[in-house]
């Protein structure tokens, strides 16, 4: 699904070199190269503030903490999403409340938002999923209306742009609400070499606090003023990132070059609906993922197997239906779209070192099975 080696390769002496000075210089804890990481990534994304941390489900569990909410305070997002969305909120014993998603973008349906709310909620966690954004206008006017917070999940979509078709600005995802995050797991567009995250807001009481957090609760060492946790970006994973960082738009127009020969290639294929990409926001393709019809998924899956070639299904089971996250309040049938997706997507592998030799293979591949 990724060719992580092959990306290695190419940015080898600079990744190397960096490495290396981590090493020569023993600053392995929120050292130099932890510190202008965080400059070049507020850079990037023209945000105020960007706290480097451990890891993405970290990222998450820090924004919520920040913003001093109370167990049994409610907090939407999607059931179409990976668990650490809503296994965040679970641990902080606030009550996840899940909703549907659009059946073009995959991302939150903001009408449905707009239904889930009551008095107790007090936050929502768009899902910019597979690396589109959603529909950051609508959720914020939400937001507003009821006096909510925005924390953004934008660990597969980094980089991507969202254009508001009010005032016609653009911005990254991850700058719009009162918090973005996001993970640097290897397979992420900006992937370390191991885990890492980062957080970032415009509100600089924010970012003091969720400062604090990140570090057991201390603004001044061995004195705790608040229940924080440990989880720090580390030194090593800070270099590499750097030098990715500057990659990152270069990676991005890969992955859509990439996209549009999927596309082409499945033109005209009925049994085969490819990714759609809303007006005003740019896809950075973090999945490919079709969604078939009519077609055995598994059994293509296995003939995709048998020649070799990756194939995966995010997600299999959504967030409502999920053993540790049963409810009451939920059943199957609530989420149409949510459910419908879940057994008939499938996403083919979507990387920087795609070529086209290897994209016909696969798309061959597809196409014979469909028929």
């Amino acid at each position: 699904m990724v060719d992580l080696g092959g990306q290695y390769k190419k940015i080898k002496p600079e990744v190397d070199r960096a490495i290396q000075e981590v090493i020569d210089t023993t600053s392995f804890i929120n050292g130099p190269a932890v510190k202008r990481f965080q400059q070049s990534l507020e850079d990037y994304l023209g945000v105020k503030h960007v706290i480097p941390c451990g890891n993405g489900t970290d990222a998450l569990q820090v924004a919520l903490m920040a913003l001093n909410l109370q167990p049994g305070d409610e907090v939407i997002t999607t059931s179409f999403t990976f668990i650490a969305t809503a296994e965040v909120i679970a641990l902080l014993r606030l009550t996840p409340v899940l909703v549907d998603v659009e059946p073009d973008t995959f991302n939150i349906d903001p009408a449905a938002v707009e239904k889930a709310i009551t008095p107790r909620t007090k936050a929502i966690i768009p899902v910019h999923l597979f690396g589109q954004p959603a529909d950051m206008h609508a959720i914020i006017q939400i937001a507003d209306k009821h006096g909510l917070y925005i924390v953004e999940d934008t660990a597969q979509a980094i980089g991507a742009d969202y254009t508001c078709p009010e005032s016609g600005r653009t911005k990254k995802v991850g700058t719009w609400g009162n918090i973005g995050c996001t993970s640097f797991f290897p397979s992420k567009n900006l992937g370390a070499f191991g885990d890492g995250g980062a957080i970032f807001t415009n509100d600089g009481e924010l970012a003091a606090q969720m400062r604090v957090v990140v570090n057991h609760g201390m603004k001044v060492r061995y004195y705790h003023d608040y229940v924080g946790v440990n989880s720090r970006l580390d030194s090593i994973q800070a270099a590499i990132l750097d030098i990715k960082l500057k990659h990152l738009d270069e990676y991005a127009t890969a992955r859509q070059k990439a996209a549009a020969f999927y596309n082409d290639a499945f033109a005209g294929q009925p049994k085969i609906k490819t990714p759609s990409t809303a007006p005003g926001r740019t896809h950075v393709f973090h999945q490919y993922t079709l969604v078939l019809e009519d077609v055995d998924r598994e059994g293509l899956m296995k003939h995709l197997a048998e020649k070799g070639i990756a194939s995966a299904v995010y997600y299999p089971v959504p967030l409502h239906l999920q053993k540790a996250y049963l409810d009451p309040r939920y059943k199957q049938g609530d989420f149409p779209v949510t459910e419908k997706l879940s057994h008939s997507v499938i996403s083919l592998p979507m990387h920087t070192e795609l070529t086209e030799e290897i994209q016909k293979t696969i798309t061959g591949a597809v196409l014979e099975f469909v028929g």
